[in-house]
């Protein structure tokens, strides 16, 4: 809907937060409300959204030590969305205009593994994180709790949120014992409208469930997480009880009702959709979690019939959300009459000057950390085909791994066969022939996972094996295979797919699925179901997931809090040189009914 025309300036005075956890944002000067209409029966405000901004600050790809570039000519970084939102400001008015974010926003880039291991925020006279410093001068209202936030430690998670101007909100995120919230889990804004009364806005947060598998290991029995639903059922009727006119909700939860952990947990990991339509009383979410583009989606509440609006602005800063609201005055209560969504793309506007200024030396500190050279490699070694073939730097990570869980196993497990898994992270990771930096295996490997080694049978093996399998799409007999179409089936992402190292198999795509493992050997032996094997997997997978049979429940033979992108460092440091001759063995192909397909 338009948003009227501002014929004056406006003039918010902030509050602190008080005993309810409520924030008061408005106060007009005596000149202005004498300029205002006295009686004023209709306003407009906006909501500005961001999420999954993974501490993409600037536009910038740090693994490539270039200018962000990809197909679609997109974007990336704070600095550009910014500029927008200073453009909203602007043609709205200052304080018409409210900004929030989904969560995950201190993990994803080198940067932010800078700020939390390398020099990491935690350590007395260390800098502010830079995604507190850009986001306090842009001037975030709220922020929801993202599960990328509990990657580092608890610690780094509290360190960050007390440099932050405003709250971090987790409405699901309880003390395991208490069961109270440990974080703030709403704030109310006031809007102020001259001759007339505020219009109050609750903005209630919620993460999602998934952190008590995927970062168990930082927050078992210190925080436990229930579902949206259950939260917003209880939240909601509280922020309408406060007053509040407007109820706007912030999910790190996408909004199709899916799940990507089996029934390792009670709750939807994908729920923003679902508290649309059992919780009575919301008027829009802000959704996150999931990558993609969603500009405007409606969900009818089913007790209400009321349209409930939602938006999903895309990861790292390619678009910003933008929530329009119109309202009339009722009686002395306002009421939403109107309400509209749509994403904003900042390619062609400039970063902004203030947030350069600002964090241009953190940005250089980095870049000069990511190209130190860590050792040499004798040949280009790329991942482009990574999903479909074995190649030398997927073995480069399983022999890390498999090294490292070897060193720390007792002399029992020791003496059982010892294998790995791990997944194709990235297409465009490239190790190339000649000097090594941190960025190149930075590139390879994305996550700050942690390693494992867990136990599992030759049956339960077969199993993991059947279930990743399940990421081709199946290609009967004498069909061409083309590359474009093969992988990526039932939703089934390249970081959800794991490859074997240890054992040889094939993988038969003119099968159906559950009937596609074939030859499963080790040291030249068809695996036996009761044969016991070491896995060494990372933190993810070992706690749930993907949804991957056996492994969340599978008995521990090793388990470390290094991460294992620093171990391929070291290990490359400590050999010198990456020779792809000392780990370079086929495991795994694709064939179509026993042929061999590449």
């Amino acid at each position: 809907m338009p948003v009227p025309p501002m014929n004056r300036r406006e003039f918010v005075q902030k509050s602190a937060v008080t005993g309810a956890a409520v924030a008061v944002a408005g106060a007009v000067g005596a000149g202005e409300a004498q300029a205002a209409e006295p009686k004023a029966r209709t306003w407009s405000f906006s909501i500005l959204g961001t999420t999954d901004l993974h501490s993409h600050v600037f536009d910038w790809d740090y693994y490539k030590d270039a200018a962000y570039s990809d197909a679609k000519g997109n974007s990336v970084g704070v600095a550009r969305v910014a500029t927008l939102i200073k453009q909203q400001r602007a043609a709205k008015g200052e304080h018409r205009v409210l900004l929030v974010d989904a969560g995950d926003i201190i993990q994803g880039t080198s940067l932010a593994y800078y700020f939390a291991r390398v020099r990491p925020i935690t350590d007395k006279g260390a800098p502010k994180h830079p995604m507190a410093v850009a986001m306090n001068h842009m001037r975030y209202d709220a922020a929801a709790l993202g599960n990328h936030e509990f990657n580092y430690g608890i610690e780094v998670l509290r360190k960050f949120e007390q440099q932050c101007h405003f709250p971090l909100l987790g409405a699901n995120a309880l003390d395991a014992k208490t069961l109270k919230p440990a974080f703030q889990p709403y704030t109310v804004k006031r809007i102020c409208v001259p001759g007339a009364p505020d219009i109050k806005v609750g903005i209630l947060g919620l993460t999602n469930p998934g952190i008590a598998l995927w970062d168990k290991d930082n927050v078992s029995g210190k925080m436990v997480f229930p579902g949206l639903v259950e939260q917003a059922k209880k939240y909601v009727p509280r922020l309408r009880a406060l007053g509040c006119d407007v109820v706007f909700l912030t999910d790190h939860s996408g909004l199709d009702g899916s799940t990507s952990w089996g029934d390792s947990l009670p709750y939807v990991e994908n729920a923003s959709n679902l508290v649309a339509e059992q919780v009575p009383g919301i008027d829009a979410i802000l959704v996150g979690h999931t990558h993609v583009e969603v500009p405007s989606y409606t969900v009818k509440n089913a007790e209400t019939g009321d349209e409930v609006l939602l938006s999903e602005p895309y990861c790292w800063g390619y678009r910003l959300s933008v929530f329009d609201f119109e309202l009339e005055l009722h009686h002395g209560q306002w009421k939403v009459t109107g309400k509209t969504a749509q994403t904003l793309d900042p390619k062609n506007v400039d970063e902004d000057p203030e947030i350069k200024k600002l964090l241009e030396a953190d940005h250089q500190l980095v870049v000069k950390y990511v190209n130190t050279a860590v050792g040499t490699c004798t040949q280009d070694l790329s991942a482009a085909e990574s999903c479909w073939k074995d190649v030398p730097i997927m073995d480069f990570i399983h022999k890390v791994q498999m090294e490292t869980v070897k060193a720390g196993l007792s002399a029992s497990d020791a003496a059982l066969p010892l294998i790995s898994v791990a997944a194709p992270f990235s297409r465009t990771a490239d190790i190339p022939q000649g000097s090594v930096t941190i960025k190149d295996i930075a590139g390879l490997y994305i996550y700050d996972n942690t390693l494992y080694g867990k136990k599992l049978t030759g049956a339960q093996l077969r199993d993991y094996l059947e279930f990743a399998a399940k990421y081709y799409y199946q290609v009967p007999a004498g069909t061409k295979v083309d590359t474009a179409t093969l992988t990526n089936a039932n939703k089934f992402w390249d970081y959800m797919y794991d490859t074997a190292a240890g054992v040889d198999y094939e993988i038969d795509i003119a099968q159906a699925e559950g009937s596609r493992i074939k030859n499963l050997t080790y040291d030249g032996a068809p695996v036996a179901d009761d044969q016991v094997f070491v896995v060494a997997v990372n933190n993810y997978r070992a706690n749930g997931g993907s949804g991957y049979p056996h492994i969340a429940t599978a008995d521990i033979a090793y388990s470390s809090t290094n991460e294992i992108r620093q171990l391929m460092i070291d290990y490359v440091t400590a050999k010198g040189a990456l020779d792809p001759t000392d780990f370079a063995v086929t495991n795994w192909k694709l064939t179509q009914a026993g042929t061999p397909v590449f």
